[in-house]
């Protein structure tokens, strides 16, 4: 199978530079908040126009035993995430981002919406490290996300909380 799309044109070093510049703007935007949810709306508004390759950007919140979606960007989301099953809730059982190159081939994959066909999933942390939500991205294309991307959206999930401590 050929993967042709737009993350490819990107080289790492291009990718890496226009995410340093999008962790400076998130901060700078939420320097003053102390509102999680403000904070990772901002997030979502500002990686799903900025990143020509993020077809679904949004979090999914941790709620009593729950992934409930919270903040997002693209096509309609499912509200919940039926427990145990799909990329998000791998990435909260590991406790550690989750990079799926083609999602039809993920056992137990969730379909919000069929023209998703890459994803990549990071837990997000609270000041006193319990795991409360999820980033979730998704990509028209396949194998959308690297070493790069799981980088940076680490480093930029770690902005929800940072300002609140």
């Amino acid at each position: 199978m050929i993967f042709t799309h737009k993350v490819r044109a990107m080289n790492t070093e291009k990718k890496a530079g226009r995410y340093e510049r999008l962790y400076q703007q998130i901060d700078e935007l939420i320097i003053k908040s102390n509102n999680p949810l403000s904070n990772m709306a901002t997030i979502v508004a500002v990686l799903h126009h900025k990143m020509d390759y993020f077809f679904w950007t949004g979090f999914y919140l941790l709620q009593h035993e729950k992934l409930q979606v919270g903040p997002y960007q693209g096509s309609l989301a499912c509200i919940n995430l039926a427990k145990d099953t799909g990329v998000c809730w791998a990435a909260v059982n590991s406790q550690s981002t989750v990079v799926v190159e083609d999602v039809h081939a993920f056992p137990g994959h969730i379909a919000c919406d069929s023209r998703s066909n890459s994803e990549i999933v990071v837990p997000v942390f609270d000041t006193e490290g319990r795991l409360t939500a999820v980033l979730d991205v998704d990509s028209s294309d396949y194998a959308s996300f690297d070493t790069t991307d799981q980088f940076w959206l680490e480093k930029i999930v770690s902005l929800v909380y940072k300002h609140n401590g």
